[in-house]
């Protein structure tokens, strides 16, 4: 499931300077994210994992990363509590293990469609798989 959230107001304005086709591909997936109903924003870690807690196991959200090196996190409602795991932006596409893509929400469904057969393993989440 998915945990709903207002939409952002702008674009934010922290990221590190791009390359005009690296800003291209972050913008449009901003636009599609702030469409979403899971992307938070400026959401810091302590605050996603306290609204996950509640919530169902699977559930999850996407927030902007409080590391200076990430753009996003994916923090998720594991068995064991919330996680967040960082999405990286390298060379115009986001990055979360094996999967990339030029849209972090296309990347999103790569990661649910591929978790249901091969779940992942992060050494941030103590050996507990994410299906």
């Amino acid at each position: 499931s998915v945990l709903p959230s207002p939409v952002p107001p702008s674009l934010p304005d922290r990221f590190r300077m791009f390359r005009s086709c690296e800003w291209e591909v972050l913008e449009r997936s901003l636009n599609i994210l702030q469409a979403s109903d899971f992307y938070w924003g400026p959401l810091s870690v302590g605050e996603a994992h306290a609204k996950l807690q509640r919530e169902p196991v699977g559930t999850y959200l996407v927030r902007d990363s409080s590391q200076g090196n990430c753009l996003f996190s994916l923090s998720v409602r594991m068995p064991t509590g919330p996680v967040s795991l960082r999405i990286s932006f390298q060379e115009g596409y986001f990055r979360l293990k094996n999967w990339f893509s030029d849209c972090v929400v296309q990347l999103l469904e790569l990661v649910v469609a591929g978790t249901r057969n091969n779940p992942l393993h992060f050494d941030e989440m103590g050996g507990t798989p994410l299906v």
